[in-house]
C-alpha cells in the first residue's frame, strides 16, 4: 500500500477561505474560535466544560438510548453513549445528508476523520474521553439533493415525489432502485455483503432516518460511532430559549448579516456561502417544512394558512419544540447546545458557512467549536499506480485540469520544445530598445511600435497553439492513455470523492476498505492523500 500526500491549495479544488485558513492567515482569526491543531483542544475542553450542565447530559444519554432501541449496535458504541453522562466526556462531531446508501465517497471520509481525531485526542489528553459523533441531517427538506448515487457511471436514482423532512420519508419504492442496483452488482461474495447492506437498511426500515442510522452503525459501530437523530423532542426543549429569542428578537440575522459583510471586505475570492433569513426557524409537521416569516404583525408558515400572533407562536414553542426546526443558520448553533462537543468537522463548503456565525455565537453566548477540514483522500489500485509511473505523471499532474494536463504532460515528452517563453522574452527585449528608439525620435511612433510588439507577439501565441495542437495529434496515443486514466481518476472532472459511491471501492476491497481508511487518514495533518491500495 502506497500513500503520498500534497497540500490542499495544490490541488486547485479549493477555495482561497479554505486554503487561507488552513494557512492560518492573521486577517482570519476573528472569524473562528481556535486553529485545529492538538494543544488548542486543551483551552476548547476547558472552556466546554463550563458551559455545558449535567442535565444536558443525561437528556442526550436518554434520546440516544431511545434511538438506538431500534437496532443492535457494537458494545464500543453503547459504552461511548454511556460516557457522555460523564463530566469529562466530549464529542468530535460532523454531519451529513442523508444521501442515499451514503452518496459520495466523503461521507466515509468524514466519519473517519471525527474517529480518528477522537483516538489522537485520547492519546493527548488521558483524563478525558472524546466520542465520534454522526449528526444526521434528518430534517432537511431536499430530496432532490439526496435521491441518487453514483455507480460505475451511472446514476442510481430514488423517483419519487417528496415533501417535508427527509428522514420522515417512507421507504417505499425502494424495491425497485435495489433490483436495478443488483444488477449491476454482480454476484461476488463482497457484491452480495453490498446487496445485504442496501436491502436490510432500505427494504426493512419504514423511514428514511432509521434506514441510515443502520446503514451508517452497520459501517462504523467497531469503532464506537454515535448516531444522532436531532429532530426530537426532548433535545428540542433545550434549545426552545434560543427558538424564543430567533422569533421575538431576529438576532441571529444581524449578527450573520454583519460577519458576512466583513468576511466579504476582506477578499473578493471569499463567496458567501449563506444569507441569513429574519426568522431562521422553518415550521415542521407530516409532509410540510416551510420557512416561519413575521409580517404585518402576524406569524406565518409560508405556502400554508398556519398564522399566529407573537403570544401564540411562543405558547406553541413551549408545547411543540419538535414542529420546530432550525435551518443553515440555526443548525450549528442547536448542534452545540446539545453536545458537549469540541469540533466540527466538515468541508470546504461547510466550514464556509461556519465562519459567518462566530458573531452569532458570542452574542448567544455558546462556545464556537473548533473547525477542522475533513480528510480528502483519492484512492488509486496498484495498476493505476503503475501506469501513472510509467507515463511519469506525477501526484501534482494529475490534479490539473485537464487542457492544462495535457498541454504539460504533451511538452514534457514531446521531441520538439514547444514552449516559446525564451522567444518572447527575447522579442520584448528587442521591443524595448524600439520603444527607446522611438522616444529619441519621434515619440507619436510609440502607438506603432506598441501595436507591432502585440501583434508579434501574438504570432508567437498562435504558432505556439498550433505546434502544441499537432504534436498532440502526433502523441495521440500518449495523450488517450493519460486522458484516460485521469478520467478514471476524477470522473466527471470533479474529484472522486465527491461522486463515486463506496460501493464500487468496497466491490473491489470488500471490509479491508474502512478498516484502510481509519489506518491512513490524518485528520490534523492538512494535507490531500493519495492512496494506492
Amino acid at each position: 500500500m502506497h500513500q503520498h500526500s500534497i497540500p490542499f491549495y495544490k490541488t486547485g479544488y479549493f477555495s482561497s477561505l479554505i486554503c487561507d485558513y488552513l494557512d492560518e492567515k492573521t486577517e482570519l482569526k476573528p472569524f473562528y474560535n481556535r486553529f485545529p491543531n492538538i494543544e488548542n483542544f486543551k483551552n476548547q475542553i476547558e472552556e466546554k466544560s463550563l458551559s455545558f450542565q449535567p442535565q444536558s447530559r443525561s437528556i442526550l444519554v436518554q434520546a440516544l438510548n431511545s434511538q438506538y432501541s431500534k437496532i443492535e449496535t457494537s458494545e464500543n458504541t453503547l459504552q461511548n453513549i454511556a460516557s457522555l453522562k460523564l463530566d469529562n466526556t466530549f464529542t468530535i462531531t460532523t454531519g451529513h445528508q442523508l444521501n442515499l446508501f451514503t452518496g459520495p465517497l466523503y461521507f466515509l471520509y468524514k466519519i473517519v476523520s471525527a474517529i480518528n481525531l477522537s483516538r489522537e485526542l485520547k492519546t493527548q489528553y488521558p483524563d478525558y474521553n472524546f466520542v465520534p459523533v454522526y449528526w444526521m441531517a434528518t430534517e432537511d427538506h431536499d430530496f432532490d439533493e439526496i435521491n441518487y448515487f453514483n455507480f460505475k457511471g451511472k446514476k442510481v436514482h430514488w423517483n419519487r415525489e417528496a415533501s417535508g423532512a427527509v428522514g420522515e420519508l417512507s421507504t417505499d419504492g425502494l424495491e425497485n432502485v435495489f433490483k436495478l442496483f443488483s444488477l449491476d452488482l454482480g454476484s461476488s461474495q463482497n457484491a452480495e455483503r453490498l446487496k445485504s447492506l442496501f436491502k436490510s437498511a432500505y427494504l426493512e426500515h419504514k423511514n428514511l432516518a432509521d434506514a441510515t442510522l443502520y446503514l451508517a452503525n452497520e459501517l462504523f459501530k467497531e469503532y464506537g460511532l454515535v448516531i444522532v437523530d436531532a429532530n426530537d423532542k426532548d433535545l428540542k426543549k433545550q434549545f426552545i430559549p434560543f427558538m424564543e429569542e430567533e422569533l421575538a428578537y431576529q438576532i441571529s440575522f444581524d449578527a450573520v448579516s454583519k460577519t458576512t459583510k466583513r468576511l466579504n471586505n476582506l477578499s473578493d475570492n471569499y463567496k458567501v456561502q449563506v444569507n441569513p433569513r429574519e426568522i431562521n426557524l422553518f415550521y415542521l409537521s407530516k409532509n410540510l417544512r416551510e420557512r416561519i416569516v413575521f409580517e404585518d404583525d402576524i406569524y406565518k408558515v409560508l405556502n400554508t394558512d398556519i398564522v399566529w400572533s407573537r403570544s401564540e407562536i411562543l405558547k406553541h414553542l413551549d408545547e411543540v419544540p419538535e414542529r420546530f426546526s432550525p435551518n443553515v443558520i440555526m443548525r450549528p448553533l442547536y448542534q452545540e447546545v446539545i453536545l458537549p462537543n469540541l469540533c466540527y468537522i466538515g468541508g470546504g463548503g461547510e466550514l464556509a458557512y461556519w465562519f459567518q456565525l462566530k458573531q452569532f455565537f458570542d452574542e448567544v453566548k455558546i462556545p464556537f467549536p473548533i473547525l477542522l477540514l475533513r480528510n480528502s483522500a483519492l484512492i488509486q489500485s496498484e495498476s493505476q499506480h503503475k501506469k501513472l509511473e510509467k507515463l511519469n505523471i506525477s501526484a501534482e499532474d494529475i490534479f490539473l485540469k485537464r487542457d492544462a494536463f495535457i498541454n504539460k504532460k504533451v511538452r514534457e515528452i514531446s521531441n520538439i520544445d514547444i514552449d516559446f517563453s525564451s522567444q518572447k522574452e527575447h522579442l520584448i527585449k528587442q521591443f524595448e530598445d524600439l520603444y527607446k528608439l522611438a522616444e529619441q525620435t519621434d515619440k507619436s511612433f510609440l502607438g506603432a511600435v506598441k501595436a507591432q510588439e502585440v501583434k508579434q507577439l501574438k504570432g508567437l501565441d498562435i504558432l505556439e497553439k498550433r505546434l502544441l495542437k499537432a504534436q498532440k495529434k502526433a502523441l495521440s496515443d500518449q495523450v488517450f492513455r493519460m486522458t484516460e486514466l485521469q478520467n478514471q481518476l476524477f470522473p466527471n472532472g470533479s474529484l472522486q470523492e465527491r461522486n463515486t459511491n463506496f460501493s464500487e471501492f468496497y466491490l473491489e476491497f470488500g471490509e479491508q476498505l474502512i478498516p484502510k481508511l481509519v489506518e491512513c487518514l490524518e485528520p490534523l495533518k492538512g494535507e490531500f492523500l493519495i492512496l494506492t491500495f
